[in-house]
């Protein structure tokens, strides 16, 4: 019969995951000390707001050119300006959602 392992054996593998874990759990300690401070928000939102603008004006600049290349009944820089806008808006959600975490 197989001898049961010593309580303070750890199983392999298991000391790499418990130095992850642990390395996890402060850096998670350290963010909540340090709490937001004014010039990381306003980092956060010149980046969004750029995420944001940035989409925006490039369909804007590209819808203009092909309105002036290739006229059509409807408007490619509208078009392009919702599309950039939508694009835009994911990017600076997905933004949010990931320093979130």
């Amino acid at each position: 019969m197989a001898e049961p392992e010593a309580p303070d054996k750890l199983p392999r593998g298991a000391e790499r995951m418990l130095r992850e874990v642990g390395e996890k759990q402060r850096r998670i300690e350290k963010a909540r000390a340090g709490g937001d401070t004014f010039w990381s928000s306003l980092s956060v939102l010149g980046v969004v707001g750029w995420s944001v603008t940035l989409p925006t004006l490039a369909g804007v600049v590209a819808g203009v050119w092909l309105d002036r290349r290739f006229p059509t009944r409807f408007s490619w820089a509208l078009t392009l300006l919702f599309a950039g806008l939508i694009t835009g808006c994911v990017n600076a959600w997905l933004h949010i959602g990931g320093r979130r975490k």
